[in-house]
C-alpha cells in the first residue's frame, strides 16, 4: 500500500537516503529541506532528478524545522498536494562536537531547538489531521547515545537525542487511541556514509576549549579514530533507511516499538530492552495497557 509521507532534515544522510529508499518501495514521499532555492537547491534539484530517473514519487518540500511558519506552510503543501499524511519521519537533526562547558547557553538552546523543539513544530501542523483520519505512523530517528556507550565530547548533543527519545515515548501513548502508531530508530554511531561528524558545530568559548586541551589535547580526534576503529568493515549507514522502509511496510498493530541499527553493538539494544519492559509492565500495573498499540477502532 503505498503511503504519504513527510520526512524532515531529508537533504543529505540518513534523511536523504531514507527519502530515497521510501519512494523506491512505491510510496509518495516529501522531502522536507530548509531553503529550497539557496543552501539546499541542489539538494533539491538531486531529488528531483533522482525521482525522474526512477520513475519515483519524491516531491522535495521546503521545511525549516526551527520556524514555526516553514513547517505549517510545509504541512499544508503536502496536504494540498496529497490530500493526507500517512507517516511521518522525525529526522531533522543537527550534531555538536567539544567540550560540554564550552558550549554557550545559547547553543544549548539552539541545538534542542533542531533535534526536539522542532518534532514538536512537526507534531503540532500534522498530527492535528492525522487524528482526525484516526491512523498514521510516527518515526523518529533517535540514537543509540540515549542509553548505550557514551564518549565524552559529544554531551550536548547526546542530552538533545535523550530528550528527543523521551518526547517520543510520551507522544506513543497519547497517539495510541487515535489509531496512531510509534517507531523508534535506534541508528548506532556510523563514521561513514554520513556528514554528522563533518557538518558538527563547534563550541562558541574558545578559552574553555584551550584549558581542556591542556588535559585532553586530541581527544576529539582519538575519539573519532577509536570508533572508525571498532565500526565493522561491511557497517552500512543505509541499513537506517531499509529499517524505516520495513517499518513502514509492516502491518499496523505488529509495528516494533524501537529498532536499533547499531553496527559497534554499543550497548543501547539491552539497556532499552529492559527500559521498554518495565514501560510495559507499569503501564499493566495501572490499567492501560491498550496505550501499547495503536487503537482499530
Amino acid at each position: 500500500m503505498s503511503e504519504v509521507i513527510l520526512i524532515s532534515g531529508a537533504s543529505s544522510g540518513f534523511g536523504a537516503l531514507t527519502a530515497r529508499a521510501l519512494a523506491d518501495a512505491g510510496h509518495t514521499v516529501f522531502a522536507g529541506m530548509r531553503d529550497l532555492a539557496g543552501r539546499n537547491a541542489d539538494q533539491a534539484r538531486g531529488a528531483i532528478g533522482y525521482a525522474q530517473e526512477h520513475a519515483a514519487d519524491l516531491r522535495p518540500v521546503e521545511l525549516d524545522v526551527t520556524s514555526d511558519q516553514s513547517v505549517e506552510r510545509g504541512v499544508r503543501s503536502v496536504l494540498e498536494q496529497a490530500g493526507r499524511i500517512d507517516v511521518l519521519v522525525h529526522n531533522a537533526g543537527h550534531m555538536v562536537t567539544g567540550p560540554a562547558e564550552a558550549f554557550t547557553p545559547e547553543q544549548l538552546a539552539s541545538l534542542y531547538d533542531t533535534n526536539v523543539l522542532g518534532t514538536q513544530r512537526v507534531n503540532r501542523a500534522a498530527l492535528p489531521h492525522m487524528r482526525r483520519a484516526r491512523d498514521g505512523l510516527v518515526v523518529w530517528v533517535g540514537s543509540s547515545s540515549t542509553r548505550g556507550g557514551t564518549p565524552p565530547y559529544l554531551a550536548p548533543y547526546f542530552a538533545a537525542k535523550a530528550g528527543m527519545d523521551a518526547l517520543a515515548a510520551g507522544y506513543a501513548l497519547e497517539l495510541a487511541r487515535f489509531g496512531i502508531e510509534t517507531t523508534i530508530i535506534v541508528p548506532g554511531s556510523f563514521t561513514h556514509g554520513t556528514n554528522h561528524y563533518a557538518h558538527a558545530g563547534k563550541p562558541a568559548d574558545d578559552g574553555i576549549v584551550a584549558e581542556y586541551e591542556k588535559r585532553y589535547g586530541g581527544l576529539l580526534e582519538e575519539v573519532g579514530r577509536k570508533m572508525a576503529e571498532i565500526e565493522p568493515p561491511d557497517a552500512d549507514v543505509s541499513e537506517v533507511a531499509r529499517a524505516i522502509v520495513t517499518v513502514v511496510g509492516t502491518p499496523k498493530g505488529r509495528r516494533p516499538f524501537r529498532v536499533h541499527v547499531d553496527p559497534n553493538d554499543d550497548g543501547a539494544a539491552v539497556v532499552n530492552a529492559v527500559a521498554d519492559r518495565v514501560r510495559a509492565e507499569f503501564l499493566r500495573r495501572v490499567g492501560l495497557e491498550d496505550l501499547l498499540h495503536p487503537s482499530t477502532g
